[in-house]
């Protein structure tokens, strides 16, 4: 793994492009089945009001790519802090590593089997990371 700090965030970048394409190529098909014509539908449409139109399997793609646009901004955001101070130790980008890959495996479950105690499992453990990250950008900044 990269000793960049910045990798684990393009990575979780690409992953969410990658969410949005898995959650494109599920939901324009289930669309067609359910006889959703975009030409023909009200203005003002948002994916939410497929929610009980469209099978759950294919609404958990997009509540995942949701997901991924909502807490990763702070991780983001961190990175960036602890980045631009510099000076961080190995542990940190280990860190980082370890909460992109818990967001990949998390949509993996989210998008798939999405148990519940599972998955909020995973996410909690990827808060962990997240909550020992600022920490130290919070002590990086500050010191």
């Amino acid at each position: 793994m990269s000793a960049n700090l910045l990798a684990p965030g393009a990575v979780l970048i690409l992953w969410t492009l990658v969410m949005f394409l898995w959650l494109a190529a599920t939901r324009f098909p289930a669309m067609k089945k359910a006889g959703i014509d975009l030409k023909k539908t009200p203005p003002g449409g948002r994916g939410a009001d497929l929610e009980k139109i469209l099978p759950a399997e294919t609404n958990w793609k997009s509540h995942n790519y949701t997901h991924l646009l909502e807490q990763p901004t702070i991780f983001y955001a961190v990175i960036l802090i602890l980045h631009a101070v510099g000076g961080y130790p190995a542990y940190v980008v280990w860190i980082a590593w370890t909460y992109v890959v818990l967001r990949i495996v998390h949509s993996l479950w989210q998008a798939t089997v999405n148990r519940i105690p599972v998955r909020f499992t995973l996410f909690l453990l990827s808060t962990l990371c997240l909550l020992a990250l600022s920490l130290l950008a919070v002590i990086a900044t500050l010191g």
